[in-house]
């Protein structure tokens, strides 16, 4: 197998040549480095050897002498031929997939190659793992040929979102007498994104309109569509009869009646995330079940056609995705959502701030996962309610819980104009979610 650039799509094509202690090489040097690394075995081989030369000297053997220079050559000869082999041993790494929704399992590949015209001894491989993917994995394989390769792979897996970093990968390095042990350290790094969990959401109408999406049928100048009465200059393409001719003697050029197409319908996902808001912790608290469906909408309106922006009640915010490139928005949310943490934010007032703007109704279709709230940002998220034409409110707080009415807080919100539904563990959101798609259709029938 030839030598050279590993293909394919590993990470950390070539070997580290920094040891585990740069500071220590640079001090005593690689081949001391490499001393340093003898086996008990190797010490003792040396150590007879030289004992074996002396009393080779002292008593005027030169057959004595000759067997203890075996004794002592034959571990240095190994460190030798091991020093210089570590250098050429490539080491990489594969994720598949590199994003993995919690609780789920992702495997990783290693994969070493020996691009040296030597054979490598017993090698041991230890990756290091962040505890919460499990034990740190280790591999003993055996010597490998002038160009050849081993691949092993591991399984890893998380009941915690966020982001792991995964290595250094770690090779040691034996000769096949075991004289000497080598350890090297590969530079790179890779990390494993633990994303939230999602489930699947039935397709329902969440607003008045007539297709289901969240700011209806309104229409905006493009370059397809219908024919409006707004001209423009010709481009090389353009039907020769959308010609406007009385803006072509105007102008003295070609002009073309513009085009307009559907507006894409614009939704915001609002994710409270403060910490006072929620009681508990660990996967199965309120706070993991709202992220995890903020997910899941975010997913499921932007599979529905919706520019989709995630916002915090720090009013940070994700740039807004729309449908022109689908996975690749879905895969930002979800990194953004996979490393989010409790702010120690007290007030929605910077959600409102990030929001407020434009005309009402601009802000289409407003989805919130809320936590414990009092009447203060009850009214600022009703005031938040104006800028949009639909606002729905997942709210995990126990107070709501079984209450037809609720707190003054949530009474408060639902005479600003938001439908409230409760959430929280144990709750399916595709059931809750196909209760407000039957909400809206009841209330478009009246």
């Amino acid at each position: 197998m030839p030598a050279g650039p590993v293909p394919g799509p590993y990470s950390g094509r070539t070997a580290d040549r920094q040891p585990d202690s740069p500071q220590a090489e640079q001090s005593r040097g690689p081949l001391r480095t490499a001393l340093g690394g003898l086996t008990t075995r190797g010490r003792s081989f040396l150590a007879a050897g030289v004992a074996a030369a002396v009393c080779a000297y002292l008593l005027g053997q030169p057959e004595l002498l000759r067997v203890g220079l075996l004794l002592a050559a034959l571990p240095v000869v190994c460190v030798l031929v091991l020093h210089r082999t570590r250098h050429r041993v490539a080491g990489s790494r594969r994720l598949s997939p590199a994003r993995v929704p919690a609780r789920a399992e992702a495997r990783v590949h290693l994969r070493i190659d020996n691009v040296s015209r030597l054979h490598t001894g017993l090698l041991m491989l230890q990756d290091r793992v962040p505890y919460v993917l499990g034990p740190r994995p280790r591999f003993v394989l055996d010597r490998v040929e002038p160009g050849g390769r081993r691949e092993v792979s591991y399984k890893v897996r998380s009941d915690l979102r966020g982001q792991y970093p995964l290595g250094p990968l770690q090779l040691r390095l034996t000769d096949p007498f075991g004289m000497c042990e080598l350890t090297r350290a590969f530079s790179t790094h890779d990390t494993l994104t633990v994303v939230p969990p999602t489930e699947p959401l039935p397709a329902v109408r969440l607003t008045g309109d007539a297709s289901g999406y969240g700011e209806g049928r309104q229409r905006s100048l493009a370059h397809a569509g219908d024919d409006d009465i707004i001209p423009r200059g010709y481009r090389h393409g353009d039907d020769l009869r959308r010609v406007h001719w009385r803006s072509t003697a105007r102008y003295g050029q070609l002009m073309v009646r513009r085009e307009e197409q559907p507006q894409q319908a614009r939704a915001t996902v609002l994710l409270d995330a403060r910490r006072s808001a929620y009681l508990g912790s660990g996967p199965d608290s309120a706070f993991e079940w709202s992220v995890s469906a903020a997910a899941s909408v975010c997913l499921h309106l932007l599979e529905r056609g919706y520019a989709v922006r995630l916002l915090t009640d720090a009013g940070s915010a994700t740039p807004e995705g729309s449908t022109g490139d689908s996975s690749d928005t879905a895969g930002m949310l979800l990194d953004a959502l996979a490393v989010l943490d409790h702010s120690q934010s007290s007030s929605l007032a910077p959600a409102y701030d990030a929001l407020r703007g434009g005309t009402p109704g601009s802000e289409g279709l407003l989805v919130a996962f809320l936590g414990e709230l009092d009447e203060e940002q009850a009214l600022t998220l009703a005031r938040m309610r104006q800028r949009t034409t639909r606002a729905l409110a997942f709210t995990t707080a126990p107070s709501a819980q079984g209450q037809a009415a609720g707190p003054p807080a949530l009474q408060a919100l639902r005479a600003g104009g938001w439908q409230v539904l409760p959430g929280g563990a144990g709750l399916s959101l595709s059931g809750l979610w196909q209760e407000a798609g039957r909400s809206t259709a009841e209330g478009v029938g009246r």
